[in-house]
């Protein structure tokens, strides 16, 4: 194993690079070759615009397959110009370069100045001619011969010529660098979504923990649509950081491609251990945060809230103290800053007590270090075992009646039980024929997030009712 330039994980696998103008097919090759609907698939251009990573297989052998964003060389503004830069990264360490055009649309001059590029790259380049559905279609990929490389039909929707493709470049893509993976059997995978409304800074969160400009960063909201991950190892421990589409309320989300981008947000955040939850320090908890916030309680995930642009609420703070002083800017206290801040978000937050909270700024790396043993302390509380030995000795210890109604003090607890983890889930068997109510359930979590330090993930807590007697058959 060994670390590439980014100081991600790197793969030792061959890699194939799937590049193109906008709407061509190149997310549809990519998911078609995964296997897997990774990249968002619509009839609008531009949807792709970080690089996206898959594994492959063929015949035997395994392969990463890279999706880029459409490619527009010449373009000036800053978005398309990004999406040229990131996808020139993934060049440099492809095995395999696939050009993808579209035959309907027949030679583009954007085609021909792609292939030049691409052929100046030295790499092996392939050009799939896409949206050949049928074969006397593939008449129509006869005029790409003029680019001077191998041509495939293909249909990357229904699967048409990607075979042929595929056993094409295969012979070109090291069989013993195919054996390599990722992270080794034994080293267990951290995965971490960066949840948040558009534009608080996931993306260069993203950037700042894996150390390059890994994700795409614009001050257009929206700029991220594809769920971005990057494999991390520090330290030993090994990371997949997933940066996905801001997520907005239903009624503020018109395209396609950011409906989608949503659901699919929502899909890796559920598929996570951990979530960042990424809210703006300067303007405060809104509630579109309370309502994503909402989304990763309700999916078992563990959580850490991250007030990112602490530095920028820092300076906002000084601006009002000299305001109301009329005098200079003057530096507040910040650590008293940090106990208000921290009580305005506990207050708007009030269910997600259990996870901590982070101020820092991915813009200047200030306190974004101190992520990772935090990251490592709620994932090893997500996944931790306690026996029942223990678990009995701690119930032993807790006052049962304290704090309670009349009611509930009638309640008897014989004995508690691990019944799973992610998240720790706990079976209590008592002498109730109905639940417990929510307080009492609230006042038993509490006991053990005390004991036995259940930071960042939630509990749940199961009853084992006592059945009723029937009186018939007495």
């Amino acid at each position: 194993m060994e670390k590439d330039r980014e100081g991600s994980v790197s793969a030792k696998l061959p890699s194939v690079v799937i590049l193109g103008r906008p709407n061509v097919g190149k997310s549809a090759l990519f998911n078609r070759l995964t296997g897997a609907r990774r990249s968002i698939v619509t009839d609008e251009p531009g949807i792709t615009r970080d690089r996206i990573y898959g594994t492959a297989h063929w015949r035997g052998q395994r392969f990463e397959v890279v999706d880029t964003g459409g490619i527009l060389p010449d373009e000036k503004a800053a978005l398309p110009r990004e999406i040229f830069r990131q996808a020139q990264v993934a060049i440099e360490a492809a095995a395999q370069l696939v050009l993808v055009v579209d035959v309907r649309a027949g030679v583009n001059p954007l085609d021909a100045e792609l292939a030049r590029l691409l052929r100046r790259t030295g790499k092996p380049l392939a050009i799939a001619a896409n949206k050949v559905d049928t074969l006397q279609q593939a008449v129509l990929a006869a005029a790409f011969y003029e680019l001077g490389h191998d041509v495939f039909p293909i249909s990357a929707e229904h699967g048409l010529g990607v075979d042929e493709l595929l056993d094409a470049i295969a012979p070109r893509l090291t069989s013993a660098a195919a054996e390599g993976s990722c992270a080794g059997e034994a080293d267990a995978v951290t995965s971490v979504a960066i949840i948040g409304r558009p534009n608080v800074g996931k993306s260069t969160l993203l950037n700042r923990l894996v150390g390059s400009e890994r994700a795409i960063v614009s001050p257009e909201p929206g700029t991220t649509r594809d769920a971005v991950d990057i494999l991390l190892r520090r330290n030993g421990r090994v990371y997949r950081f997933i940066d996905t589409a801001g997520i907005r309320r239903k009624g503020k989300t018109k395209l396609v491609a950011e409906k989608l981008s949503v659901v699919m947000a929502r899909k890796h955040l559920e598929a996570c251990d951990v979530a960042l939850l990424v809210a703006d320090a300067e303007q405060g908890v809104t509630a579109g945060d309370a309502t994503i916030a909402g989304y990763a309680q309700e999916s078992g995930r563990s959580v850490i809230i991250v007030m990112n642009k602490w530095d920028l609420a820092l300076e906002a703070a000084a601006e009002r103290a000299a305001r109301e002083s009329k005098g200079a800017a003057t530096k507040p206290n910040a650590g008293r800053l940090h106990e208000e801040y921290e009580r305005l978000v506990r207050r708007r937050l009030k269910f997600l007590d259990y996870a901590p909270v982070v101020f820092l700024s991915a813009l200047t790396g200030e306190r974004v270090g101190k992520l990772f043993g935090l990251i490592d302390r709620v994932a090893e509380a997500r996944r931790r075992r306690i026996t029942t030995a223990e678990l009995n000795r701690w119930l032993g210890d807790v006052d049962l009646e304290r704090g309670t109604s009349p009611a509930a003090r009638k309640v008897k607890i014989y004995y508690v039980t691990q019944a799973g983890t992610s998240p720790p889930t706990f079976v209590f068997f008592t002498n109730q024929t109905r639940p417990l109510h929510f307080s009492y359930e609230r006042f038993l979590e509490n006991q053990l997030r005390a004991r036995f330090e259940f930071i960042g993930t939630p509990i749940r807590l199961l009853q084992r009712l006592k059945e009723k007697r029937s009186r018939r058959g007495r």
